[in-house]
């Protein structure tokens, strides 16, 4: 039996006092959409570097296909592809030779064909000879994207990758990844605090909140969990986030005022 693309038991990350995630589970399945979806500062951040093996955590455990990320670095970089949250690009290359470094240091040969599709994809074939310094937000996020695709990972890792992109640019993303996992050999697990992205792209997600995991599975075992029977991921975001009671008071008061 092949290990799990990626296994997470009573993982806790902390920062001084300040604790960032707290005794989070998480398994990930071949094949899958994973959405981990919360508000800023919600932990996903550093769940992933985490995941990555970018932060130690205080305790608990993180397993990629079976190995520890942190001692066994190499071994994951080369089966993981990873796009952060902050992009870091080299401004004064353009697409093309960024991707090409990207390439040489992975040992790649024999992408052009990849390079090609994944560019015209996402409608970027015509910035690769700018330089990066000259592109938009959004562009850059397309270029880490596609470095990202090139080898051709087994788990893709996105943290919040879809917050420089306007609405078209975000349906050929979602399209781009759905197609990418079909083959049922690949596994991605994304960040995001878009509901609606989530919600059409995923196949599981799970809620974290302030560090914890309040609810995880399909939208149909959410809506079980809150008790929903039609609500929509960001109704059941609220129901499992949010003091309703609370809440309500703030909003009567502040009709009144």
């Amino acid at each position: 039996m092949s290990e799990a693309p990626l296994q997470i038991e009573g993982l806790r990350v902390t920062y001084g006092d300040v604790v960032a995630v707290e005794k989070l589970d998480l398994g990930l399945r071949e094949g899958e959409i994973y959405g981990l979806i919360g508000s800023n500062g919600a932990g996903k951040t550093s769940a992933i570097k985490s995941v990555m093996g970018l932060l130690v955590p205080s305790s608990g455990k993180v397993r990629v296909f079976g190995k520890d990320p942190v001692p066994e670095g190499i071994f994951t970089r080369s089966v993981t592809g990873y796009v952060p949250e902050v992009s870091i690009l080299y401004d004064a290359l353009t697409p093309r030779e960024y991707l090409e470094f990207v390439a040489s240091v992975r040992g790649l040969s024999g992408f052009d064909d990849r390079l090609v599709d994944f560019t015209l994809a996402l409608q970027i074939d015509g910035e690769m000879d700018r330089a990066i310094s000259t592109l938009s937000n959004g562009t850059r996020q397309k270029v880490l994207v596609v470095s990202a695709l090139l080898h051709q990972p087994r788990l893709l890792i996105l943290d919040e990758p879809f917050n420089s992109l306007d609405p078209r640019s975000v349906r050929i993303m979602r399209d781009l990844l759905g197609a990418y996992v079909k083959n049922g050999k690949r596994t991605i697990l994304f960040s995001t605090h878009t509901m609606e992205v989530a919600e059409k792209l995923c196949h599981r997600v799970g809620v974290l909140d302030r560090g914890l995991l309040r609810g995880e599975g399909t939208l149909t075992e959410l809506r079980q969990q809150v008790g929903l029977p039609s609500a929509s991921l960001e109704d059941i975001f609220l129901e499992l986030t949010t003091d309703r009671e609370q809440l309500s008071k703030i909003v009567s008061r502040l009709e009144a005022a």
